[in-house]
């Protein structure tokens, strides 16, 4: 009996290792539907975004984020990206202030990003999902067209 007991337990290990690794690495923790609590976000430079929406979801061509934005002038505007987290440049569409983005994993729970338009670094986004899962901070600073600096502390309630 022990021995097929062992035998199933080994069995079901490496059935589980086979598919982590086919996986190729474990989801990040920010995939999910993420909404905006305006109530708890800090808007430093303009008045407050009505609205955002952020869909994270991961599959092997990277991560896919696909933004919907309100801004205080109520225009939307839907932006979108496919990223890894290997400091490589990855294009971004939708966006007025940026056309790429590269990304780093700090730790776990943490990856941030450098901002591109046109070859130049214009600004920097730090996103910090919390330990329970429920709460994606991100600190985003930026540098328009026009030259004017913005910082947003954004805090999301997942969804």
């Amino acid at each position: 009996m022990t021995k097929i007991l062992t035998s199933i337990f080994l069995g079901t290990l490496i059935t589980i290792g086979s598919a982590a690794i086919a996986a190729g690495t474990a989801a990040d923790p920010v995939v999910g539907t993420w909404k905006l609590n305006v109530a708890k976000s800090t808007f430093k430079a303009g008045p407050a975004l009505k609205s955002q929406t952020r869909i994270y979801s991961q599959s092997k061509q990277g991560i896919l984020l696909n933004m919907k934005t309100v801004g205080a002038d109520g225009k939307e505007t839907t932006s979108q990206a496919t990223y890894h987290l290997d400091g490589k440049e990855y294009p971004v569409t939708g966006s007025l202030d940026y056309d790429s983005l590269s990304g780093k994993q700090v730790d776990s729970n943490t990856a941030e990003f450098k901002l591109i338009s046109a070859g130049k670094a214009v600004g920097t986004t730090r996103r910090t999902v919390s330990e329970d899962g429920k709460m994606l901070t991100v600190d985003f600073k930026i540098t328009d067209a026009k030259g004017d600096k913005t910082q947003n502390l954004m805090v999301f309630d997942k969804q």
